[in-house]
């Protein structure tokens, strides 16, 4: 009978239309996970800037609320496996889950239109309580479907598959994790072009809403595809609540455990086998084959941990790297795409070639070990990372540390000065000039001696910080300490700053930023500039002035404007340039290595996880394992905040050889749990329990039979006896 319900199962997966020896379903299946994962990770790739500048919350907020998104968003894939499983079945999960996901993404993006007139005086929107409350529901919202479907997509692609196409099967998880990656990687370049576009109700500004439309809209065509294939589809019905029951029988199983403690009653195979008094034999054998792969996923968060972190540490080295490749220019945070790239050109050269090549070999590569040299990759990634970190480390300027200031010294006269400052050391500064480099000190109440004119006086400087002394040209002048930079600055721009040493007020502006009016004898504020040609332009009343300079990444310059300025074509000579901190020297293609070595352990530990889990799941928990694959994420995202705060390592190259360590560690603990761990076929497995139990039900019917026969014989054996005494 059982046999009979299998063959018509592929039957019906058998009915869809072959296309290259693949289901035609499979094609709406991987369109439908491109839109959805350029639909994820284009909004993804603005949120924070959402959170800073249009919603104005600080920094630690911004990314508090983000990291709680990215958590929710690995958490809710198991609530998308129970119903799955349980109830709707992967499709209808599918579709009902995405319809939710849609008008998530068009909330947010609703969310981010107001008109700018209805404004208080800080640019800040007066409904600002809507704006939040509406982008906080629909990130729960996206939340919600991005995470319940995410076990159930992929999943539910390889059930259009049947048991003669093992190989498509194969090959359909490394062309689904391609469409992740390819949705990532083209999503992470357009939705930041279009967040910078202008635009706006009346008025301009960054074009949030329509970096979160563009997401939506690709949501929306996600569905509409997935819809489209309906017909096409093998749709597996859920079994039941299995997540109730696996949890009952679980729990029935270590409670009947417990309460036979006592010698007398026999050891059993399984500590599961405790539940055979209640539950069926097939369910715990599933139970079993769900465990066994459970506990091969303990030690895995460990490897997310180290992959996850080039979206944050390695980014951040990355500012404070240079940037150029020739003509082209890639800013730090753009660094990320390589691994797409990577993940483009990798999967396909590791199916057709890499393996084929190790199986020609005679090597059995199995799942496992792949995912264990994935391992391995991730860690040398990270060795690689802190060599390169070594390498910037010595490029670095010199920070005071807490205990310690730094002094800087700019003559703002027309004659040349010295300088003494403690432990007799004399300083020679030119006119308009600074000092080349930073004094450090480790007392806070200097004591400095100027000539020409000679002032002797007491300096309070800042514990911790940079500052530079503005030395004015008359002896009865204040003198004013600027604070400087204590690091290097964000993002790889260059921080900009302009002294005035006239006497009369200076207006300052670029078109990447204006530094507005600089008083006389005073200094302005930090502008953030980006990399390549920028034009300042100095005016006074109708008089004004030019000066143009090239940037690199990270660096943070000093404009002195001395008093003998002359407005016109030729004054950009007479601006005298301090150079506080350098532009970056280690380029970021150096980086390339440690994105390829942490690639190739992707794609042979994350899309090799992916068949895995399926491959070793029972028919009816497919979608739980992947939930609990994904799991793995979130707990390796958890990973990074509990190392780092424990550890606190000064220096981050020592931070990214303890992680690698790390992972070393667990590579051969996961090692040793993979040399003992069976590779089964649950199909086979469950049609084999199946089959017993309808041997059993067999002879149950003939036992009951042959009772029947009997009983029978002996009622009318009675009958005929009565017969003959009641004829008597």
């Amino acid at each position: 009978m059982e046999d009979k319900k299998d063959s018509k199962k592929q039957e019906s997966k058998g009915k869809c239309r072959v296309v290259f020896g693949y289901p035609l379903s499979i094609f709406f299946i991987v369109v439908n996970e491109f839109c959805e994962r350029f639909s994820y990770y284009g909004m993804r790739a603005v949120l924070v800037l959402y959170f800073r500048y249009f919603l104005l919350w600080d920094d630690d907020l911004a990314t508090s609320i983000y990291h709680t998104f990215v958590a929710l968003c690995y958490l809710t894939p198991i609530l998308g496996a129970i119903v799955a499983d349980s109830w709707l079945g992967k499709f209808k999960t599918i579709i009902y889950l995405s319809i939710v996901y849609a008008v998530g993404q068009v909330a947010l993006s609703v969310s981010a239109v107001h008109d700018i007139t209805d404004t208080d005086r800080n640019g800040k929107p007066n409904n600002m309580t809507f704006h939040v409350v509406l982008s906080m529901v629909g990130l729960f919202l996206i939340a919600l479907g991005t995470g319940g479907i995410k076990p159930c997509v992929a999943a539910f692609g390889g059930d259009q598959f049947t048991d003669q196409q093992e190989k498509q099967r194969r090959t359909f998880f490394s062309v689904f994790y391609l469409c992740i990656n390819g949705g990532s990687l083209l999503s992470t370049i357009i939705t930041p072009v279009i967040r910078a576009q202008e635009c706006g109700i009346y008025s301009q500004q960054s074009c949030y809403s329509l970096a979160f439309g563009v997401p939506a809209a690709l949501m929306v065509v996600a569905l509409v595809v997935f819809i489209l294939g309906s017909s096409m589809y093998y749709k597996a019905k859920p079994e039941g609540n299995i997540m109730l029951d696996v949890c009952r029988c679980i729990g029935f199983a270590v409670k009947n455990r417990f309460k036979h403690r006592s010698k007398r009653y026999p050891k059993r195979e399984h500590w599961m086998d405790w539940a055979e008094e209640k539950y069926d034999k097939l369910l715990i054998a599933q139970i079993k084959m769900v465990l066994k792969v459970l506990f091969l996923y303990i030690p895995l968060p460990m490897f997310w941990t180290l992959f996850d972190q080039k979206g944050s540490r390695w980014t951040l080295q990355a500012t404070t790297m240079n940037g150029y490749f020739g003509s082209i220019v890639i800013q730090p945070d753009q660094m990320q795409t390589v691994n797409p790239i990577l993940i483009l050109t990798m999967v396909p050269i590791m199916g057709s070639l890499v393996y084929p090549a190790i199986k020609k070999c005679g090597l059995n590569f199995t799942p496992l070990k792949r995912m264990t040299v994935g391992m391995v990759m991730a860690s040398i990634a990270f060795i690689c990372a802190a060599l390169v970190q070594m390498e910037i480390d010595k490029t670095l300027p010199t920070f005071p540390s807490k205990s310690q200031s730094q002094l800087k010294l700019l003559n703002m006269g027309t004659n040349p000065l010295t300088v003494m400052l403690p432990g007799n050391v004399l300083v020679n500064l030119s006119a308009a000039q600074a000092s080349d480099d930073y004094f450090t000190f480790d007392k806070e109440d200097i004591v400095v001696t100027t000539d020409h004119p000679q002032v002797t006086r007491t300096i309070s400087l800042s514990m911790g910080l940079r500052q530079t002394l503005l030395l004015p040209p008359h002896a009865l002048d204040q003198w004013i300490l600027a604070d400087d930079l204590t690091s290097k600055p964000e993002q790889g721009n260059n921080a900009i700053r302009f002294i005035n040493g006239m006497d009369i007020p200076v207006n300052i502006s670029s078109p990447k930023g204006d530094f507005g009016l600089v008083e006389p004898n005073f200094y302005s504020n930090y502008t953030m500039i980006k990399n390549g040609k920028t034009t300042f332009t100095l005016w006074s009343g109708s008089q004004s002035c030019e000066y143009s300079a090239e940037y690199g990444f990270g660096s943070s310059y000093a404009y002195f404007i001395p008093s003998s300025l002359v407005f016109g074509p030729d004054c950009q000579h007479s601006i005298n340039v301090s150079e506080n901190i350098k532009a970056n020297s280690v380029h970021m293609a150096l980086q390339i290595p440690q994105y390829f070595f942490i690639t190739t352990g992707e794609v042979m530990f994350s899309v090799t996880g992916l068949e895995f889990s399926y491959s070793q799941a029972p028919s009816n928990m497919k979608a739980v394992l992947q939930a609990g694959w994904l799991l793995t994420n979130a707990v390796g995202n958890i990973i990074v905040l509990i190392v780092a705060e424990i550890a606190k390592l000064p220096k981050q190259w020592a931070e990214y050889l303890l992680f690698a360590s790390l992972l070393l560690a667990v590579c051969v603990i996961f090692s040793i749990m993979a040399n003992f761990y069976t590779y089964i076929d649950p199909a086979e497995i469950e049609a084999q329990f199946k089959k017993d139990d309808d041997k059993d039900d067999e002879d149950d019917k003939g036992k009951r039979k042959s009772s029947d026969v009997e009983m029978t014989r002996k009622h009318s054996v009675g009958s005929q006896s009565d017969g003959k005494q009641t004829k008597i």
